[in-house]
């Protein structure tokens, strides 16, 4: 299993608006919207910074009483194997890959699909994987049980969820990565 990161060549891979002031991080938005309009990050609405970390608020909340090690306060996000979709986000897309085994699992929680629908109060759809933030070795029950997002519903045809969305609370490996 390998765990992808997608980004846009001339940012560079693993920058994060919550790892910065909420000031910085809508002026980079608003560089964005100006610099890559046919980007899908230039499509995001004024307030996705604050729902942005109330999400993240709640995957350390649920991390936390799951026992996960939590070493840095933003995540990193990642997704498990390739997505088609998130890699037409960006207009000059680049993708990192890193096998799963590099990582503490420890340091890894996982939505079925994007965290910020599945924990949205405008989803109610009554799936089971709703509301929920998962460990590794839950996650690949999940998987067992419904299969990988992408390969069943890539256009979103079938709901939000069209990857299975991995929070890396740790740097140890994403700086190997980076540098």
């Amino acid at each position: 299993m390998y765990l992808y990161h997608f980004y846009d060549k001339r940012t560079g891979p693993f920058r994060s608006l919550t790892s910065i002031s909420t000031d910085e991080a809508k002026r980079v938005m608003e560089q964005i919207k100006k610099e890559r309009p046919n980007s899908l990050c230039a499509q995001r609405h004024d307030h996705y910074v604050e729902y942005r970390h109330n999400c993240e608020q709640i995957l350390k909340t649920e991390f936390a009483k799951k026992g996960g090690v939590m070493e840095i306060d933003s995540p990193h996000y990642m997704v498990i194997e390739f997505s088609l979709w998130l890699y037409t986000w960006y207009e000059q897309p680049e993708f990192i890959r890193i096998p799963i085994g590099e990582f503490d699992i420890k340091t890894l929680s996982f939505t079925y699909g994007d965290s910020m629908p599945t924990f949205s109060d405008r989803v109610n759809d009554g799936k089971e994987y709703r509301k929920k933030l998962y460990t590794y070795e839950e996650i690949l029950q999940v998987i067992d049980k419904y299969g990988l997002p992408q390969d069943w519903n890539d256009d979103g045809k079938y709901g939000p969820e069209r990857y299975i969305e991995v929070h890396v609370w740790s740097d140890n490996v994403i700086n190997r990565y980076c540098s």
